[in-house]
């Protein structure tokens, strides 16, 4: 008997396991979804990857910041992720994450290219230097789509961007810088076509209006010649920084951080939570 009471515990103890090992559902991100919008002047599609605060549906009165994102395949996951417990918590202000990918049509890396590049460079194998309607899109279709069918605060808007998608993110600023409440850079590619996003900086129209924006840009310690990296992108990056706090706008808020021991693969994810710290956090 006591044998047998033995093998019923054991069975029983065992039971969640089995049960689980037969469980192959995919883990889903919670409260997301995927939508399609088309370029209205290129009728390229682009899915959206959209996820939603956890008190949304609770707060039918609420409007909400939203976050938008480049290369929504990678930037996605890390900040939904990283941002989940902060704003769970209250220490980081709720807000929609909206997921850029890359146009359907487009294969391999040949999207972030086209659309992150500001000027054509004829050494590129790829197309470049689309970065002009890829903003376009931004302010005729998604700004629209977003803002028509979900709760959003137009005024409270953050864009994130690495490596060619903080050098878009700095043609952005350069060029419409209203676009954004909130520019965060990680690694951007100021190498590009021989540094152009600095003649563009030297070339862009003298603003007629005060620029209300906050700016944070990041970079890995190991992202210079002297180490890991095929350029010297720190000292790029902090001289886009210097160019910044030239401008002497009073409402323009500038900070920088090189993150220790990073590289170009691995900077990311501190840039993308620290940025939006400081750009969210709740007093």
């Amino acid at each position: 008997m006591q044998h047998f009471i033995y093998l019923v515990f054991l069975f029983i103890s065992l039971l969640p396991l089995s049960l689980l090992a037969k469980d192959n559902t995919a883990f889903a991100i919670p409260r997301s979804s995927v939508v399609e919008i088309t370029d209205s002047n290129t009728n390229r599609v682009y899915p959206l990857f959209i996820k939603l605060p956890k008190s949304y549906q609770k707060k039918p009165d609420k409007h909400y910041p939203v976050i938008y994102l480049s290369d929504a395949w990678y930037a996605f996951q890390i900040v939904s992720g990283a941002t989940r417990y902060p704003m769970n918590v209250g220490k980081m202000e709720e807000a929609i994450i909206v997921g850029i990918s890359y146009s359907k049509e487009a294969k391999r890396d040949n999207s972030r290219v086209r659309d992150y590049t500001p000027t054509t460079n004829k050494n590129w194998r790829q197309q470049t230097g689309q970065a002009e309607q890829h903003m376009a899109f931004m302010v005729d279709d998604l700004f629209p789509y977003i803002e028509q069918h979900y709760r959003t605060d137009p005024n409270n808007r953050t864009f994130i961007g690495n490596s060619l998608g903080g050098l878009f993110a700095s043609y952005v600023l350069l060029n419409k810088p209203e676009m954004f409440k909130n520019y965060i850079i990680g690694s951007p590619s100021y190498w590009y076509d021989n540094k152009v996003i600095f003649d563009l900086e030297t070339k862009r129209a003298k603003p007629t209006k005060a620029i209300h924006a906050n700016v944070f840009i990041a970079i890995g310690e190991r992202e210079t010649k002297a180490l890991e990296s095929s350029y010297d992108m720190v000292n790029d990056a902090r001289l886009f920084y210097q160019k910044l706090l030239a401008w002497q706008q009073p409402q323009l808020k500038v900070k920088m951080m090189v993150i220790p021991e990073a590289n170009h693969q691995t900077a990311f994810p501190t840039t993308a939570i620290q940025g939006l710290y400081w750009v969210h956090q709740t007093p």
